[in-house]
């Protein structure tokens, strides 16, 4: 029998992002500037139109200054994350 993992929370993870921008008062463009991203592809990301790369997100953590663990985490907001396996 396959186990499928839950969808992931794109809804959680786009909101993240547009509550760590709001609360340090920037705006598209002042997180462009920061994180080296196209104004475009934020306001894409944030309203759902695309997920981003992978590189993007890490590039927002950096500009945030929050970890990647920090905003891929929400992905399992509503759903309990996979445990980590012992090293």
């Amino acid at each position: 029998m396959t186990t499928f993992p839950p969808d992931p929370n794109l809804i959680a993870l786009r909101l993240e992002l547009a509550r760590l921008r709001s609360e340090r008062g920037w705006t598209y463009e002042e997180l462009a500037h920061r994180s080296g991203l196209a104004r475009r592809t934020l306001i894409e990301i944030e309203q759902g139109r695309t997920i981003g790369s992978l590189k993007s997100w890490h590039a927002l953590a950096h500009a945030l200054e929050v970890s990647v663990d920090h905003l891929l985490g929400r992905l399992c907001e509503g759903h309990e994350p996979p445990a980590c396996p012992a090293r």
